[in-house]
Parts: structure tokens; sequence; C-alpha cells
């Protein structure tokens, strides 16, 4: 049976108790994260993880950092002054270790995009992000990655929920890319005037 969680994150939102409860947003970039920290900030007290060691060029890792802690500044900036409803959001920026993704992708480089490879490199990221969330005490942790058309919800979620089970942290079920999610992420994109990069970052999926 094919699970909707999309659905399955609207019931947790609408649990009064999980209001303010921490959350720590794994993000890839700051037009995916947009829409998703439109959704959640009303909810949620946001922290998000920028931590992408899979990016090979370090000027492009750069730049979408900075993107990513442009936006979220705009954010804050609106919130304060009563534009934009919400909690402030935070951020947090990982280590970029490139190697690191080398090494977890070893023999997979002639694997096709969207598939064996890149779900590790899913792994990578959520593992990391996991992680940080049960040392620093969050309530759930969750990734933006479904936001996009080319990423692979259902592995995606396997994989927080199999995390979540080895951390003891709760996985927030998302496919972001539902209700309309993609479409508002590329309008907040155009709002912000964001860099919207075509290739997901690792020197295979520039190929």
């Amino acid at each position: 049976m094919n699970r909707n969680y999309a659905k399955e994150l609207d019931k947790i939102i609408e649990n009064q108790g999980n209001k303010g409860k921490k959350l720590f947003l794994h993000s890839c970039c700051a037009p995916c994260s947009s829409y998703v920290m439109e959704y959640l900030c009303s909810f949620f007290r946001i922290t998000v993880f920028y931590y992408n060691p899979n990016i090979t060029e370090q000027e492009e890792y750069i730049k979408r950092a900075d993107e990513q802690k442009r936006l979220i500044a705009a954010f804050n900036r609106q919130m304060e002054s009563g534009e934009r409803k919400g909690y402030p959001i935070e951020v947090v920026e990982g280590n970029y270790d490139k190697e690191l993704f080398f090494e977890k992708v070893k023999g997979l480089e002639h694997c096709k995009e969207g598939g064996e490879r890149c779900f590790l490199c899913y792994e990578m990221r959520l593992l990391e992000t996991a992680r940080r969330a049960k040392e620093k005490d969050f309530d759930y942790f969750t990734t933006t990655l479904t936001i996009s058309p080319l990423k692979n919800a259902v592995k995606l979620n396997e994989i927080g929920e199999r995390l979540a089970e080895e951390y003891q942290i709760p996985f927030l079920p998302s496919d972001f890319k539902k209700k309309n999610g993609y479409k508002r992420s590329i309008e907040l994109s155009k709002e912000h005037a964001l860099y919207r990069q075509d290739y997901c970052g690792c020197v295979f999926s520039r190929r």
C-alpha cells in the first residue's frame, strides 16, 4: 500500500502538542528550502542544517550556502515586521568534506542519476542530520529533498525512518512537492531572486 507522506505530516502538524517543537531541517539549497520553511515555520522552531558535501566545486558550495543564509535572513526580517507569521529560523552549516562523498559512492561512479549512488548520498546527509539532531536535543529531523520531482521521496522517507530508530529521534515524514510545494518554491525563488542551480551538486549529476 502506497503511503501518503504529505497527509502523515499534516496529522503531525494538526497535533497542537507539537506546536513550537524544535525541528532540525536538512536543506540542500535555498530554493528547495523556501516553501518548506514557509510551510513549517508557523508550527515548528526550525534550525536549517546546510550540509552538502556532495557538492563537488567549492565555489558552487559557497554560493549555495550564501543563498541559503540570505533567504533565512529575509524570512526573519519579514517575521519581525509582521509581513510573515512564524517562529524565527536559525541556520547551522555542516562540515564541507567532499572526499567523504567520494568515499561513500566509490564504485558507483557510472551508476545512473537517481539510482543507488544517489540513495547513498541521501543516507550520508540524513545520517549526519539525525546524529546532530539527537546530540542537540531536537524534537524532530527531516529534509527538504522531497520537494524535488527528481528525488525519490519513498527512499528518503525509508532512510529517515530507519535512522530515526537508530538514533531514537522522530523523523518528520514528507513529500514536500505535493500540495503545489514545488510550484510554490519556484514562486518564492523568483520573489527573492534566488540562484537556482540546474544540477544536484556532484560532478556526476553535472555530467
